[in-house]
């Protein structure tokens, strides 16, 4: 989905309003494995996936990666905690696969905000459905089984286990790779 048909799709900009917002972002396809934002570092940039995948993920303290979120098509895509506050970033961000990603600066984003009224809305809109996934996201991991957590995420992403390594699934459902192949196994042979 490109820039343009998920801002409409949200919020009922006029042409010249969305001409103007447009210009604010940047368009740019980017390379699998790249990474966009390192720990530790301040994100500067909030990124919006036309196609591809990307995920945010930590190392732990034996080095491993733990993926905290994907990312697909038609989503935004960000560390966010350290975008909108402007401090270090607990989280890589990186591209799972060759991407066409929008990207804009916070500066542009707080002067968009500034300019239009319909874009606080639309920062409220995908800050609520961001803010709920999470949620879903937590609540599925404190009360769900493994293979209930396997289900959710294929709910919220249909085709990830064909896309990323188990690896990056497992941690993501806060399982190992053992578990998670064995509920791939059972969901296989039903």
């Amino acid at each position: 989905m490109n820039l343009s048909d998920f801002l409409k799709a949200l919020v009922p900009f006029t042409t010249e309003e969305l001409d103007d917002i447009l210009r604010h972002f940047t368009k740019e396809t980017v390379a699998k494995n790249q990474l966009l934002v390192r720990q530790g570092e301040v994100s500067k940039t909030l990124y919006f996936i036309e196609s591809g995948l990307g995920r945010s993920y930590y190392l732990n303290q034996s080095g491993k990666e733990i993926t905290q979120w994907f990312f697909g098509s038609g989503k935004f895509m960000a560390s966010a905690d350290s975008f909108f506050q402007q401090c270090p970033s607990l989280y890589y961000i990186e591209i799972l696969e060759d991407a066409v990603i929008y990207s804009i600066s916070k500066g542009k984003l707080d002067e968009l905000f500034d300019t239009y009224p319909k874009m606080e809305k639309l920062g409220r809109l995908v800050t609520t459905e961001m803010l709920t996934k999470v949620v879903n996201k937590l609540n599925a991991i404190q009360f769900q089984t493994a293979k209930e957590r396997y289900e959710y995420m294929l709910a919220e992403f249909p085709d990830i286990a064909y896309q990323v390594p188990l690896g990056h699934i497992a941690s993501y459902l806060g399982m190992t790779q053992e578990t998670l192949s064995r509920i791939r196994k059972s969901n296989s042979s039903k």
